[in-house]
């Protein structure tokens, strides 16, 4: 019970010696002392062990019936149908990878077509990828793809953006040299124009989302693509696509690149990932052959039969090599194919009640949560809604998660304006008996 479970420990030495090595700490003779740490692990246990102690572990948690959860800012909990799993599961798909051979891939090429496909009517935008990591590296590549096509080294953002997109935008143009300008908030928790007036001469691109962080729908979006335009800047929306339902697709907006999450349709939450980060461009040459990943298309092959290839695949293992648009070397394909069966079953008319589902949802929300708190802004609201409190937040919060309910999210860290605030959110899963206890709650505790 207490050997290690791999297969070949006992042939160790072996190993060892036809590498010309002795001992395991030779592996790493080439790193300076102090870098290579011994861990303080435990002896290694039988398969079944492990089994029942993950098990063990894995009881601990709650699910959302045994603790409804009001915890948003980017990750959702939305309905699955069962279907998709069953799907997603088929060995078609699970052990599909990266088709690096398109010719003896064709069922996953369409596949992903279909998801370009969807996303592209979607957006309102003709041309998409099939699929980044997450929103927050699509909007990244947007960042230095904007810089790119415009020899620009200035990317303008709203300063209301979540701070994990935030720390991913820096991390990626850092070594490009792209600096980062934030905009401000107006009193109603959207971008202020005339502070952006101010900042986008000579950007690459301007950046706005659709909601915002703060779950507020932008009214003046066409307007802040007017300011990017006129400043000769790409104009990048950046869309929660749940909401496309019953608003205006950005690229009928003016967006020259939309990014967003497409995970939000057939994935779980699941701790946070994985996701699929959407990127969409308008129909120009310019912008296609700096697009980033790979883009499947549709042709014929020598019999004249349909069939999918790899169109456009600019990446550092494949012909760019230096030159690539991108270092992401792998992509979510079995999460854009999970989006894709979810779209398609929802179709144009089930897409509309979800996000009025949603819309209604969060307005009975802000309603009744108005009751017990302060509504931090005015106006329409998607899924997040800022909630002020007298008393610290963390305080609320623990009061909250001892009577079974987990609270919003924390604002304050990072937006210390809004004071002890804490965003909230709800989807179309929201139960009003669910809204209920968490009012009564705040009543005893806020």
């Amino acid at each position: 019970m207490g050997r290690h479970y791999l297969p070949n420990s006992a042939h160790r030495n072996e190993m060892l010696k036809d590498m010309g090595f002795s001992s395991i700490e030779d592996l790493f003779s080439d790193v300076p002392k102090g870098m290579v740490k011994k861990f303080n692990l435990p002896e290694g246990k039988s398969e079944y062990e492990v089994f029942f102690e993950m098990n063990e572990a894995l009881s601990k948690n709650k699910t959302v019936l045994e603790m409804p959860s009001f915890l948003g800012a980017g990750t959702y909990f939305h309905y699955i149908p069962a279907h998709v799993k069953y799907l997603i599961e088929r060995s078609e798909f699970l052990t599909a990878y990266t088709p690096y051979q398109p010719e003896i891939s064709q069922g996953m090429l369409q596949a992903l077509f279909e998801y370009q496909s969807l996303i592209g009517e979607l957006v309102g935008l003709p041309i998409v990828n099939s699929s980044m990591y997450d929103w927050g590296t699509a909007m990244a590549e947007a960042a230095l793809m904007s810089a790119r096509v415009t020899r620009r080294n200035k990317f303008v953002v709203p300063r209301n953006i979540s701070p994990e997109k935030k720390m991913v935008l820096h991390t990626y143009v850092f070594g490009a040299g792209i600096e980062i300008e934030y905009v401000d908030w107006n009193e109603n928790g959207q971008i202020d124009l005339e502070k952006l007036k101010e900042k986008v001469e000579g950007a690459a691109g301007v950046y706005v989302e659709m909601p915002n962080f703060f779950g507020l729908i932008e009214e003046e979006i066409q307007a802040v693509g007017e300011i990017a335009h006129d400043a000769k800047a790409l104009f990048v929306v950046g869309v929660d696509p749940t909401i496309l339902g019953i608003v205006e697709a950005p690229g009928e907006l003016g967006a020259d690149i939309v990014v967003g999450e497409a995970a939000y349709f057939g994935n779980p939450m699941n701790f946070g990932g994985p996701r699929a980060g959407i990127f969409a461009i308008r129909d120009d040459k310019k912008l296609i052959r700096q697009m980033p990943g790979r883009i499947i298309g549709m042709t014929k092959d020598a019999d004249g039969k349909r069939a999918f290839v790899m169109t456009l695949q600019t990446r550092e293992q494949h012909i760019r090599r230096a030159k690539a648009t991108s270092n992401i070397c792998s992509n979510e394909a079995l999460v854009a194919v999970a989006a894709a069966i979810h779209l398609a079953t929802l179709g144009p008319k089930g897409l509309r009640e979800l996000g009025e589902t949603i819309l209604r949802n969060t307005a009975y929300f802000k309603k009744r949560i108005g009751e017990v708190a302060e509504v931090v802004f005015e106006g329409i609201n998607f899924k997040d809604v800022p909630v002020r409190f007298e008393r610290p937040y963390p305080e609320i919060h623990e009061a909250l998660l001892a009577k079974n309910i987990h609270g919003g999210y924390y604002l304050k860290p990072h937006f210390q304006e809004l004071g002890e605030s804490a965003l909230f959110a709800v989807t179309e899963t929201t139960r009003t008996e669910w809204v209920g206890a968490l009012i009564e709650v705040l009543r005893e505790v806020a």
